[in-house]
């Protein structure tokens, strides 16, 4: 009876967890994303749980201690949601540590056997071909299938252990650009760009720091935060908006929403960043000084904003005073054409660089335009920053976090 109640317990967890995370409000997307998710999750659980048994000809306690563990791993951002309710935030906090590293520790154990497998089965294939058939044999002969399973589980280890370590070496990333529309008296103008913090159960108080430290280091006119500022939840932030507090430039904070501020709740989302000094502009256009214009939009996962966004973007980017230097504030790299002439710079995130290599491959099928700077047009360019904290695991590899440097110079 205990045992029926905690999976009742669970699948509500589930359930606020996809109204909390993902935004689906209708039962139909709800369904799709369970069965997408956690078929897709169990069979990488599988196959790694089928590479273990065989490699490591495990016992049967074993394999069940092994089913079990990866049975909690598969329900632990259920359970996260689940101690959050009930307001056990040490848990809930464990657990997202626990249940997110392992996934980007997975996801390097899949990667890393399916290198192994490909190789196996030229090999193979290698063994047929006449002339190298005996060589081919001997190399497919010369390691067993436990030492191939450790040779991958170790690489996976220090990679998952070196990328941990990674997630903390904040650096600065500049980059300058030189236009007409800056005036000699405020070239170059200083604007620092945080993006993808993630501030919630991992992204604390420690990482926030180093990441401010990166921005005071700048020396900024104008400081923006390009979304995602919090996490999906955004439990117990006290002194954190504080530490964002310190720097506080003579142009302005300026901060777009991302997804994640919709699925942490745009209130109290809205509320965090407020009190953090940054000004959030949803939809909106502002001028600073005399001589600059910023345009921020709001992320597509806000209620209603996928249909009209981009005429509400087409509409303030065309009101923009000519002259000014125009910057647009939007959080995916998702760039309108008919958009091209009419803003200078445009500054967003979402994409972590992929986050965890070789990810990235993944990412840039659905964003070609992924990280880095990228020349749109004479006189507009996007800039797409690597992320300053992390999402889900708490690990980076080959994708360092930034705190980036836009020097705008004056140039005839």
């Amino acid at each position: 009876m205990q045992f029926s109640l905690l999976w009742v317990k669970l699948a509500e967890a589930l359930q606020g967890l996809l109204y909390t995370h993902v935004g689906f409000r209708g039962r139909s997307h709800v369904t799709m994303f369970l069965i997408s998710f956690f078929s897709l999750y169990s069979l990488l659980h599988f196959y790694i749980f089928a590479k273990a048994k065989t490699a490591l000809a495990l016992s049967v306690r074993w394999s069940m201690l092994l089913v079990l563990f990866m049975l909690l791993m598969i329900a632990a951002p259920a359970i996260v949601r689940l101690f959050e309710k009930y307001e056990l935030e040490f848990l809930a906090r464990v657990t997202a540590c626990v249940g997110y590293t392992w996934l980007g520790f997975l996801f390097l154990l899949v990667c890393g056997s399916i290198l192994v497998d490909i190789y196996r089965l030229l090999l193979y294939a290698a063994g047929f071909i006449p002339g190298i058939d005996s060589a081919a044999n001997s190399l497919r002969c010369a390691i067993s299938a436990r030492g191939y399973f450790l040779l991958v589980f170790s690489a996976a280890v220090l990679v998952a252990g070196y990328g941990s370590f990674e997630a903390t070496r904040i650096g600065i990333k500049r980059v300058v650009i030189r236009t007409a529309r800056i005036p000699v008296r405020v070239s170059p103008l200083r604007i620092a760009q945080i993006s993808d913090v993630h501030i919630g159960l991992i992204v604390r108080h420690d990482r926030v720091r180093r990441i401010m430290e990166q921005v005071k280091k700048t020396d900024p006119h104008l400081f923006v935060s390009t979304g995602d500022l919090v996490d999906g939840e955004i439990n117990s932030l006290q002194g954190l908006a504080e530490i964002l507090q310190e720097v506080n430039p003579r142009y302005g904070k300026f901060a777009i929403t991302g997804n994640h501020e919709f699925y942490a709740g745009i209130k109290q989302a809205q509320a965090f960043t407020k009190r953090a000094g940054f000004t959030m502009l949803r939809g909106e256009r502002i001028t600073v000084d005399d001589f600059l214009t910023i345009v921020g939009v709001d992320d597509p996962a806000g209620p209603g904003v996928l249909k009209g966004d981009s005429e509400l973007e087409k509409k303030l980017l065309a009101e923009a005073a000519t002259g000014r230097f125009t910057l647009l504030l939007k959080h995916r790299p998702d760039v309108e054409k008919t958009n091209l002439e009419r803003f200078d710079l445009q500054l967003s995130g979402h994409l972590h660089k992929g986050q965890i290599f070789p990810f990235r491959f993944i990412v840039r099928l659905f964003y070609p335009r992924f990280a880095g700077f990228y020349r749109l047009a004479d006189n507009c360019s996007l800039y797409v920053s690597g992320g300053s904290g992390t999402w889900g695991p708490p690990i980076r590899f080959l994708a360092p976090p930034e705190v980036t440097l836009i020097e705008l110079v004056h140039a005839e």
